[in-house]
């Protein structure tokens, strides 16, 4: 059974709203993320960051695997192997959503494994999904909010 890692960013809280800075808006850093609780035995990390509220379906923003058993990833750094992202690109797609569909959560999930993945970079999520199968040994996220107002809206 695995345990719960502790994902947070110095930068916002759990459901706060991502700064202008790390989205399409502003420069397009990925946030820096801290990962507490890490299991001793961990060997690599792994990185999903999606957007469930997209207008045709969940978006993956960020793909990454074999990163080192660290407590941080820095802003705007890619420490391990890309994989593709729902655009078809490998690396940070940060978060742009339209006007029209208010504000949209966008969840980091971080796992600790127990080896390295035989994946190639380019892989998608669903390879990397599956590559992780049984091993996963702690998983945690970090859920924040961002969204733009229509420029009609009356607030």
């Amino acid at each position: 059974m695995s345990r719960n890692l502790i994902v947070s960013s110095t930068e916002f809280s759990q459901d706060e709203l991502i700064p202008v800075k790390y989205t399409a808006d502003g420069e397009g850093a990925n946030p820096p993320l801290t990962i507490d609780d890490i299991p001793q035995k961990t060997q690599y990390m792994a990185l999903i960051m999606e957007d469930p509220d997209a207008p045709k379906g969940t978006f993956t923003h960020w793909v990454l695997w074999d990163m080192p058993a660290a407590n941080s990833i820095g802003e705007n750094t890619n420490p391990g192997v890309s994989g593709l992202n729902s655009l078809g690109k490998m690396g940070y797609t940060p978060p742009n959503p339209p006007a029209t569909t208010g504000q949209h959560r966008y969840y980091f999930h971080i796992y600790a494994l127990d080896n390295g993945l035989d994946l190639a970079p380019g892989s998608d999520r669903a390879a990397l999904e599956k590559a992780m199968k049984g091993h996963i040994m702690a998983s945690g996220t970090l859920m924040a909010r961002y969204g733009r107002v229509p420029e009609h809206a009356d607030h």
